[in-house]
């Protein structure tokens, strides 16, 4: 690798993009591309819309229809790497976007996220940031303090005439500083104004300005929309913009993006510039000079608790009137939460052994702590009815809607209970205290245990949150572990599986149809088998009067995955699955707890158990956590 060469090669491409000319030549430019001199809000729509997005539809795709109803889902590239389980979220944002780039009334109002402590809200605003640094670079009048839009020099009664002529519309006024020089520099001829490009940047302030929560007792409007020097006082009146350093947040921020950081903490006095920067596109500048034409996003954050504080005082009307609320609520599916800590120990130097389900029940202690106590549903099956798992109720193949769960938990579910910080600090501990670098489902319990006593809440909420570690995840666990451990002593469990769902779909669809299935063997025609079918159904617990609607049932889906282009195989229709695993793991069930409870095996057990041991190695085990896992088993399951 030639270091010198990339060294080079980048700062070749960084000169060939970068523009030196005349506001003549920048006419140009636009009259070829009108789309240079979009605004800030149509640049950022541009820029996420630009990688694509997926629409997820819920007749096609069985999961997105069971979790969101008739919703049409859209999955944006943008976003796609970094942020899970917040569907609708996204799209709300983009939908404001999109909005504000059409110049709706969107883009005269404050971007606010509100939610709890680690749900995404920071994150979000660094990828937005983030995209206006990737962005192409702008074009800008060059030295002027705020980076504006070169269009600004036309006089307004010539805007229409050009405008028209570039197709675009030209809308803001010169700022101080550019206006001084204008006339004392280049006496109006402002087609000789020389024009650049430049590029946003996080560090240097270029387009992204960033206000942070002020003690109130020294908050100073500097930091929004920048001061008087005082230094050059003596030499300029208080109104000559050359005392004026436009160095606050709305003026860096123009042409991209301000932030307001922990909104709500501020005096509402503070806020005020908001106002104006919303509605009427300006912002006061130091001393006393006019205001300045501003084109920016302004996005805020803070938690629910200070929204609904700033919210109840009816003197911030004015404020409140020009905001756009986003709610960004704790991810609820345990798929999508299972994502989100993948992705930041990818980003950590941990590099653990992760024995398989350990993920899995960090994420439902989080996701447990998340819902609102239901009276229809246990906590386990709420949890697998909003990851869009088929439920059996009572053992029949009556479905629990989800929405009713939704109804009834009310709109602020997901925004309370343990944040994603959280379970990785315990992910991490349970790493840094592991002797063998790894990590499984029982040393997860064991230090979200730990953290959890350590928290400092009300032994009330304290007693829920270790009663769902050591009642239901555990629970839930050894099921899970059950099957586990049953599954390695099958050989070709999969291929049993599909033969077990063949030969039930074969003989339900016979049932159903009331027709007769042909023997492959020998040709012969048969009746439905009924007491294999049987056998099958009542693993979930299906009575013989509901057994002719649960075939019935299975059948109809089925029909409908083949007529959607789907295949079918024996995880496609969850309780039929559940089923089938039941009578694979049961016709092995004794044996894997004699094997696994014996200290003592003969060769016959001996061998059947090393041949466990290197399944459950094969689906993801290592040597020790095998090891602690079974030890566990035996200890733990198939109890006398």
């Amino acid at each position: 690798m030639d270091f010198k060469n990339i060294i080079e090669n980048d700062r070749g491409n960084k000169a060939k993009s970068k523009f030196e000319g005349t506001f003549l030549e920048y006419l140009d430019i636009i009259k070829a591309d009108p789309d240079k001199a979009k605004l800030s809000h149509k640049r950022m729509y541009d820029t996420i819309i630009k990688g694509g997005y997926e629409t997820l539809k819920p007749e096609e795709n069985p999961r997105i229809r069971k979790i969101y109803g008739n919703d049409v889902i859209k999955r944006y590239e943008f976003f796609k790497d970094d942020f899970f389980g917040i569907d609708k979220v996204l799209m709300k944002l983009v939908s404001y976007f999109y909005s504000a780039s059409m110049k709706g009334e969107e883009s005269r109002q404050v971007l606010y996220l509100a939610g709890p402590v680690g749900a995404g809200k920071s994150s979000l605003v660094e990828a937005l940031k983030n995209a206006f640094e990737n962005t192409e670079p702008v074009y800008v009048l060059k030295g002027c303090p705020m980076n504006e839009e070169p269009l600004h020099l036309i006089p307004k009664h010539l805007r229409g005439k050009i405008g028209e002529m570039l197709d675009v519309k030209i809308e803001g006024d010169l700022c101080p500083a550019c206006k001084y020089k204008l006339i004392h520099e280049y006496n109006g001829e402002y087609e000789k104004f020389p024009v650049t490009t430049t590029s946003f940047s996080i560090r240097s302030r270029k387009g992204i300005g960033v206000v942070p929560p002020v003690d109130p007792n020294n908050q100073d409007t500097s930091i929004l929309t920048g001061s008087v020097d005082i230094s050059k006082m003596d030499l300029y009146s208080e109104d000559d913009p050359r005392v004026f350093s436009l160095n606050g947040a709305f003026n860096v921020g123009n042409r991209g993006m301000v932030e307001f950081i922990e909104v709500f903490k501020n005096d509402v006095e503070y806020l005020h510039t908001i106002i104006t920067a919303t509605q009427e596109k300006s912002i006061p500048s130091p001393g006393k000079g006019s205001m300045i034409y501003f084109d920016g996003i302004i996005i805020a954050h803070s938690n629910e608790a200070e929204w609904n504080r700033f919210k109840s005082d009816h003197t911030n009307e004015a404020i409140l009137d020009r905001i756009v609320k986003v709610e960004v609520p704790y991810c609820l599916e345990l798929n999508e939460e299972i994502k989100i800590y993948e992705k930041i120990l990818k980003k950590s130097n941990f590099k653990p052994h992760i024995a398989p389900h350990t993920i899995e029940i960090a994420a439902m202690f989080a996701l447990l702590s998340r819902f609102k106590p239901s009276n229809k549903v246990d906590p386990i099956t709420k949890l697998k009815i909003y990851n869009g798992e088929e439920i059996v109720e009572n053992g029949t193949t009556q479905k629990i809607d989800i929405s009713e769960l939704r109804e009834e938990a009310g709109l602020d579910e997901g925004m309370h209970g343990i944040s994603t910080r959280f379970i990785v600090k315990a992910i991490d501990n349970a790493i840094s205290d592991s002797d063998s670098d790894c990590i499984n489902p029982l040393s997860i319990m064991e230090s979200i245990i730990k953290s959890v006593r350590e928290m400092d809440i009300a032994e009330d909420e304290k007693k829920k949150y270790m009663g769902f570690i050591q009642d239901s995840i555990r629970k839930e666990y050894n099921k899970i572990l059950e099957k586990e451990v049953t599954k390695a002593f099958i050989h070709s469990y999969k291929e049993q599986a599909e033969s077990l769902f063949d030969n039930y779909i074969d003989n339900a669809e016979a049932f159903v149809n009331k027709s007769k299935l042909k023997d492959k063997a020998t040709g012969e025609e048969l009746q439905a088998d009924e007491s294999f079918m049987r056998s099958i159904e009542e693993q979930i617990g299906i009575s013989e009067s509901s057994s002719k609607g649960f075939r019935s049932d299975v059948t109809s889906y089925m029909f409908y995955v083949v007529r959607n282009g789907g295949k079918i195989k024996y995880e496609s229709y969850e309780p039929l699955k559940e089923a089938i695993e039941k009578k694979l793991t049961s016709s092995v069930k004794e044996l894997s707890r004699i094997i696994t409870r014996s200290r003592v095996r003969d060769k016959d057990q001996d061998e059947k158990y090393n041949v466990m041991v290197e399944q459950m190695k094969a689906n993801g085990y290592c040597d020790h956590c095998c090891d602690v896992i079974l030890k566990y088993a035996a200890n733990n399951l198939w109890k006398d």
